[in-house]
């Protein structure tokens, strides 16, 4: 390992000498330069310890134009600037995410106020509002205080919703946004916003049940299904009423019941904006694939223009044996996070 630590430092040094030497004051120039280092660097890492992998350099290499072709105050989406712009496009993602804390590690499908955070602060401004039709126990909510947008939450779970007013007690609120928490059920969204028929809003944020994917048996595995179960840990959502979507039993009409919620949305939205729904193609308990994801995301279509997709990688879910010695499953860390636009 010192051998190839020694070999990095020169390599390093042998920059620092060249930008001094040949003032290398162009991006190309120096982006060229970039490359070729990179290259060197990546070639000595396969050979090193896992531990030691973890060595990343320039994990997004950015235009040379950038500073030519993206000007700040020409930005009519949001308040980032260009370089965060095209940052946060990329197709794909992983999230540092924060431990639960003991009022969150009671919802079985929390999904990360950061997962929030990253696009709400892309598709607003500030003093925006955003609505999640499916709140849980307030993610969106608490990413909105803390960026300074608006926010209202649709909750059916009473207990939740007590749970995402107690979330904000524990923060200091800013008196810079107004946050409301509805605890009723979204497929009569239409009435429960009556109060904001004034109100358009800007972005939705949410992420909805995986269908009835928690009341599914997990196997026989070490994971966090089974760690939830150990602990005594809600494992589905436990309310069992028929307007639930996460207790429809027949998949299509799970389907046709989510999109339908966002269609009576719609006329909540303004005319542009986006919205953000985070989803995951599953297994049935047959082994069948059902690609949830794109099965919405074609109903959908019926209302709003899909834009496209970003994939949430997750590093930090534990694995799972899922079909050894003889199938193949795959530890599914990815959830799909599609975009749409209102039209």
């Amino acid at each position: 390992m010192s051998i190839e630590l020694d070999e990095i430092r020169r390599e390093i040094l042998s920059l620092t000498k060249l930008i001094k030497e040949y003032k290398l004051d162009t991006n190309k120039q120096f982006v060229d330069l970039r490359k070729h280092f990179n290259k060197k660097i990546q070639a000595l890492i396969p050979s090193t310890d896992s531990s030691q992998r973890k060595l990343q350099l320039d994990q997004d290499i950015l235009p040379d134009d950038l500073s030519t072709k993206m000007s700040d105050n020409e930005n009519r989406l949001n308040d980032l600037t260009g370089k965060e712009w095209v940052k946060s496009t990329k197709s794909w993602f992983t999230l540092a995410v924060k431990p639960r804390t003991k009022t969150e590690i009671d919802h079985p499908a929390k999904y990360p106020i950061e997962l929030a955070e990253r696009f709400i602060e892309f598709f607003t401004q500030k003093n925006h509002w955003v609505i999640d039709p499916f709140l849980g126990i307030g993610s969106t909510l608490l990413a909105c205080e803390k960026l300074e947008r608006n926010g209202v939450g649709i909750e059916i779970d009473q207990k939740y919703a007590a749970a995402a007013h107690r979330n904000f007690s524990q923060q200091t609120l800013t008196k810079t946004s107004v946050q409301n928490v509805i605890c009723g059920d979204s497929n009569e969204i239409d009435e429960l916003l009556s109060s904001f028929d004034k109100t358009k809003f800007n972005f939705c944020m949410t992420s909805p049940p995986y269908w009835n994917m928690l009341k599914k048996h997990r196997g026989g595995s070490d994971s966090q299904h089974k760690d939830r179960k150990e602990m005594g840990l809600p494992l589905d959502y436990r309310d069992n009423s028929k307007d639930n979507l996460g207790n429809i039993d027949d998949y299509n009409t799970f389907i046709l019941k989510l999109a339908d919620i966002f269609r009576k949305l719609k006329k909540f939205m303004l005319k542009g904006s986006y919205l953000v729904v985070v989803l995951q193609n599953i297994r049935n308990d047959d082994n069948e694939y059902l690609p949830l994801a794109w099965d919405f995301a074609k109903e959908m279509e019926k209302h709003y223009a899909l834009k496209q997709e970003q994939i949430w990688c997750q590093t930090d879910k534990k694995l799972g044996i899922w079909g050894y010695p003889t199938t193949y499953v795959s530890n599914v860390h990815h959830h799909y996070c599609l975009i749409f636009q209102t039209i």
